[in-house]
């Protein structure tokens, strides 16, 4: 028998990420796709270029390093950051964005909100 946290990640794969990926495909296959994971510590972020199957850059709260205790929001909004800055130094201006199956919400959202003030659009 599966437990919880098994359930839940199926779950979230099959209810989310499938129908998200899937749209975000039929609707603007030619932008690159933002992708997010996030882990219970960390958050990671690349830029995907699914046609080419390239990652074209990337970024993670763990290769930060802020002076003082912040909090994990305040990580990832720097590694959204620093994802925007390394994008727009390879070109990259406008992306899709792949949440990966998780509520845009909290440290999601603060991801996305700094790769927004960094100069990306989606």
């Amino acid at each position: 028998m599966k437990d919880n946290k098994q359930i839940r990640k199926t779950k979230r794969i099959k209810r989310t990420r499938l129908k998200i990926r899937k749209r975000l495909f039929r609707a603007e296959s030619f932008l690159p796709r933002l992708s997010v994971f996030r882990s219970n510590r960390d958050v990671y972020a690349q830029i995907i270029d699914d046609r080419k199957g390239q990652t074209l850059a990337s970024a993670n709260s763990r290769a930060i390093k802020l002076p003082g205790k912040k909090t994990k929001v305040e990580m990832a909004r720097a590694a959204g950051e620093l994802l925007g800055q390394n994008a727009l130094k390879k070109g990259v201006k406008e992306v899709v964005f792949d949440r990966g199956g998780y509520k845009f919400d909290g440290r999601v959202k603060a991801l996305a909100e700094g790769a927004r003030s960094a100069g990306l659009k989606f």
